[in-house]
């Protein structure tokens, strides 16, 4: 015989079972920002190509965490690099969330419009300033949405290497981080409301050279992470500069570089998140420690200087000489996140990792600033082949500089906890 219990009863009932999930919540929001009608591509520094097609949606991405003391967003968008001097138009709009809590990455697609205000060669850029207004109207808009539709949710965290031809080396094939890690929010019902996805790859196969504009490999990624009952998809890069990117390798010194390509390692890296994540414990109610601190770099590099000097965007210095930026440490459950302000080559990255204080340890790079490649002085033009990253780097001391203040900053801060048995 069924016993009926007083409402008030089973108001506490269910107040009990979702106890642990009351803390923390979740909220994530999307927002296309393909331009129409298309504007030209940009790969890096120099003269960006004419877009005459596209191959998927460019989008910003927004997922919103809280815990009862402290909110975070972690931000993606489609661009080669994210400046902060677009991403804090973006903060200045949002008044419930700390600006500094606010960590906007690039996927580093090599296929969509310049973001930075890159010299044409001709005394322009190809940057086009509306538009990229329009970008961060749309990204604010996407955080908004996320923080205002959060609910109740729990984390599982995981880690392994990602298994199949997803990337590699151009360098030296095999010197590269092959982990990916999976942070996946779920709600009360159990069900994926989002997948974050953190793996270091160059998202080039189409490349700014085809004319297209394009999320490259990580549209795929996003599609095959919903068609697979992940929820919504959101990428942040790693540790991939020097240079880590997609394996489209082909016989007899053949690449692929189309859209079919992209669909096959965006839907591998996808279905190899989800193995990871699978079977991760559930953390019900994971605290959340964000922390920032401000870090100064020399500019020695004439290239990036004339970047500072002529762009239109207005890049946060005045001193072509130096410049500033925000970086963060965040303890998410027993995970700990690191963001980069660029491309670390892929021994930073481990020596990072090794040195971080999580039982997942992340790498957020070309995060709140993407200023090129970080290499340490012994790397920086020690090879024929990094001829190029050195060039494209801030200096020779920027991995040093960054490497010393992120090791204090972990050090300074707060353990991750950790799941208990």
């Amino acid at each position: 015989m069924r016993t009926k219990l007083p409402r008030l009863l089973w108001l506490l009932l269910l107040s009990t079972t979702s106890a642990g999930f009351a803390e923390f919540r979740a909220g994530i929001a999307v927002r296309v920002v393909t331009p129409e009608p298309l504007l030209a591509v940009s790969g890096g520094m120099g003269p960006s190509r004419p877009a005459a097609q596209k191959a998927g949606e460019l989008t910003v991405r927004a997922l919103v965490l809280a815990d009862s003391e402290t909110t975070i967003a972690i931000v993606s968008a489609d661009f080669l690099g994210f400046p902060a001097a677009l991403g804090n138009r973006v903060r200045a709009k949002i008044t419930d969330i700390r600006p500094e809590n606010i960590l906007i990455g690039a996927t580093h697609t090599h296929s969509a419009p310049d973001a930075y205000g890159f010299p044409d060669g001709k005394g322009g850029t190809a940057a086009d300033l509306k538009y990229l207004d329009s970008v961060c109207v749309r990204m604010a808009e996407a955080i908004a949405e996320a923080l205002a539709t959060m609910r109740p949710a729990s984390l599982k965290i995981a880690s392994g290497e990602a298994k199949g031809k997803i990337a590699y080396n151009y360098y030296a094939e095999r010197l590269y981080d092959p982990r990916c890690h999976v942070i996946q929010c779920l709600g009360v019902d159990g069900k994926p409301i989002a997948t974050l996805v953190n793996y270091a790859i160059h998202p080039e196969i189409i490349g700014s050279a085809r004319a297209i504009c394009s999320p490259d490999l990580i549209g795929p990624l996003y599609d095959r992470l919903l068609e697979k009952g992940g929820g919504i998809g959101i990428f942040m890069n790693s540790a991939q500069g020097g240079m880590v990117t997609a394996d489209n390798r082909r016989p007899e010194n053949k690449e692929a570089r189309d859209w079919d390509e992209c669909v096959r390692i965006g839907n591998l890296l996808a279905d190899e998140a989800l193995r990871l994540v699978q079977n991760a414990p559930a953390q019900p109610a994971p605290k959340i420690i964000c922390r920032a601190r401000t870090l100064t770099f020399p500019v020695d590099s004439p290239d990036f200087r004339a970047v500072l000097a002529s762009s239109p965007l207005n890049l946060g210095t005045k001193d072509p000489t130096t410049i500033s930026t925000q970086f963060n440490l965040v303890n998410l459950g027993n995970a700990q996140i690191l963001t980069i302000p660029g491309e670390a080559l892929p021994n930073i990255g481990f020596y990072l990792k090794r040195n971080m204080r999580g039982e997942h340890n992340l790498l957020f790079g070309l995060c709140n600033d993407a200023f090129g490649y970080i290499l340490t002085r012994v790397d920086w033009r020690s090879f024929k082949a990094y001829d190029y990253v050195s060039r494209t780097s801030l200096g020779e001391q920027t991995g040093e500089i960054f490497i010393e203040a992120a090791l204090k900053f972990v050090a300074e801060s707060p353990v991750p906890e950790k799941l208990k048995e």
